[in-house]
């Protein structure tokens, strides 16, 4: 029972982290927004987006799962023309993008 215990607090701890590890990361993103660097930029979205993934799955969220809704979201977002949609086309950008990589 103790090691059941254990396990449920480490996988807890884990969740924990990376909730704190988001928030830190978007402040790196902020900071790297503020110089202006590309390749900082670069690697900090990057880094958020990984640990969207890694979150997901230690809250029971596949990969493929959560591909699959980001594919919805971006159908969504194209068909109730969002203004980052009308205005620019970074949606139906995205999904070709996606669509290619298969």
């Amino acid at each position: 029972m103790f090691s059941h215990e254990s396990e449920i607090l480490r996988k807890m701890r884990l969740i924990e982290w990376l909730k704190a590890e988001l928030v830190a990361q978007v402040g790196q993103l902020y900071q790297a927004m503020a110089r202006n660097s590309e390749q900082a930029m670069k690697e900090g979205l990057a880094n958020l987006v990984i640990s969207c993934f890694v979150l997901g799955r230690r809250l029971g969220i596949n990969f493929a799962d959560l591909d699959e809704a980001i594919t919805v979201r971006l159908t969504q977002n194209i068909k109730n023309e969002n203004d980052v949609e009308k205005w620019f086309g970074d949606f139906s950008e995205y999904q070709r993008h996606l669509r290619q990589k298969r």
